[in-house]
C-alpha cells in the first residue's frame, strides 16, 4: 500500500520548476519528498488544528513560496495556503502550478520584508541558505517570527545555533531538528554533476506561551 506521504509526493512531482533560475535568489526546487515530509510532520504534531482554533484568518504561509511546492502540497491537502516571492517569474509559475491541480492558491509578488499580515499563522519555508550572501535567511526568518504561531523552516547543515539563538531573542523555541541528505539537481553552469546530495536541517519552532 502506498502510503500518504509517497502519494502526495508523487503528485508534487508533476509540477514545474524554475524556467530560468536566479542564482542571487539561491533558487533551487525544493524535492516533493522533503515537503510532503514536512506536511506529514505538520498534521501529526496537530499545528493545522492548533493555528485554526488560534485566529479565524489563519493560513499556511510560504515565504520565499518559489515555484509554489509547499503552498501546493498543504492545498491538496485541504489546508488554505499563501506564498510570497519577490521573484516575478517565480510567482507566474507557482500560479501554473496550482492551476495544474484547480487550485485557487493565492500566490503574491511582494519582499517578504514589505509583508504584513494579520493574526498568527503557520509558516513553512524554505528560504535562501546564503551561500551567495551571508545569512540571506535572516529576513525570511524575522518575518516568520513576527506573523507566525509555528513555523518550519528548511537550512543548510550547520545552522542550528543561528536558528536557536535569533529565535530566542524573538521569543520562539526549536522543538525539534530533522537532518537530511537531499539530490541537488544540476540548477546552474557551474554545477558539475547532474545530481549532488546535500546536507540539510529542517526546524520546527514555535511562540512560547
Amino acid at each position: 500500500m502506498v502510503s500518504f506521504k509517497r502519494r502526495l509526493a508523487i503528485e508534487l512531482e508533476k509540477l514545474r520548476g524554475f524556467e530560468k533560475p536566479k542564482v542571487w535568489l539561491e533558487q533551487y526546487v525544493t524535492p516533493a519528498h522533503l515537503v510532503a515530509e514536512i506536511v506529514s510532520f505538520a498534521e501529526t504534531m496537530g499545528d493545522l488544528e492548533r493555528i485554526s482554533k488560534a485566529n479565524a484568518c489563519a493560513r499556511v504561509v510560504d515565504l520565499g513560496c518559489g515555484t509554489g511546492i509547499i503552498s501546493v502540497a498543504f492545498e491538496l491537502c485541504g489546508y488554505e495556503s499563501v506564498g510570497f516571492d519577490v521573484d516575478a517569474d517565480a510567482v507566474r509559475v507557482a500560479r501554473e502550478n496550482a492551476r495544474l491541480f484547480d487550485l485557487r492558491t493565492d500566490f503574491v509578488l511582494c519582499d517578504v520584508r514589505e509583508l504584513k499580515l494579520r493574526g498568527r499563522h503557520l509558516v513553512v519555508m524554505n528560504p535562501p541558505f546564503g551561500i551567495k550572501r551571508r545569512h540571506a535567511d535572516r529576513p525570511f526568518l524575522e518575518k516568520a517570527f513576527e506573523i507566525g504561531e509555528v513555523i518550519y523552516s528548511i537550512h543548510s547543515a550547520g545552522s542550528e545555533r543561528f536558528v536557536r539563538r535569533l529565535g530566542e531573542e524573538r521569543g520562539f523555541e526549536v522543538t525539534h531538528v530533522w537532518r537530511y541528505k537531499i539530490p541537488l539537481k544540476r540548477t546552474y553552469d557551474f554545477h558539475e554533476k547532474e545530481f549532488k546530495q546535500i546536507a540539510v536541517e529542517v526546524y520546527r519552532i514555535e511562540r512560547r506561551s
